[in-house]
């Protein structure tokens, strides 16, 4: 009778409407700069050239290399200006401080006991160590997509083909990021947090 009142009783958990957009937004666009991404590697893939390792086409967007270029890019403007939105909105409704790691959260894995707060302090971990990886994702490629309007970038990485590693690369990184990211939220807050970033 008690577990019946308690689990009616029991608050479920809100995200704002802001956050819920965002995550729309972020998978989204993900997944369609993910499988148009395939597609153009499929038109030379970066490991073996031509007689490389072929993605099928069930797993790909575009068509062929135009279109999923086409798809790529698409995805890629509504990316770049959603995570744009989302990090003016973090600094103006201050949730960075909550979102971010800190000193505290280093402190914690060094020093406490508590479960909970461990798993508070790798989620802030884990959820600030994306903002490189996106930033890498997002450099590489436009230094692929525009080379002559910015040659410094090809510069960085030594050469075009290490340019397309690194941001072929990017891809099992933000995935990873995503299993790791969803897997924390889950046992932090359970499945209804996870749910509640999205409806």
């Amino acid at each position: 009778m008690t577990s019946t009142v308690s689990s009616k009783t029991r608050k479920l958990p809100t995200q704002a409407i802001g956050a819920k957009i965002f995550h729309s937004c972020n998978i989204i666009s993900l997944f369609l700069m993910l499988t148009s991404g395939l597609q153009i590697y499929n038109a030379n893939p970066v490991f073996g050239g031509r007689a490389g390792l072929h993605i099928p086409p069930i797993f790909t967007l575009g068509g062929w290399l135009a279109g999923g270029r086409h798809w790529h890019f698409a995805a890629m403007w509504l990316f770049s200006l959603n995570l744009l939105w989302y990090g003016i909105y973090i600094l103006v409704t201050r949730r960075w401080r909550h979102r971010f790691v800190g000193a505290n959260d280093v402190k914690a894995l060094q020093k406490s006991q508590n479960s909970k707060r461990l798993i508070y302090a790798w989620h802030r971990i884990i959820y600030t160590s994306i903002i490189p990886i996106l930033l890498l994702a997002l450099l590489t490629g436009i230094g692929m997509y525009k080379p002559a309007q910015f040659p410094w970038i090809v510069d960085m990485f030594g050469s075009w083909q290490a340019l397309r590693i690194v941001h072929f690369a990017s891809i099992p990184m933000v995935i990873v990021f995503v299993i790791i990211h969803s897997t924390l939220g889950r046992k932090a807050g359970g499945s209804k947090l996870t749910e509640s970033m999205f409806w």
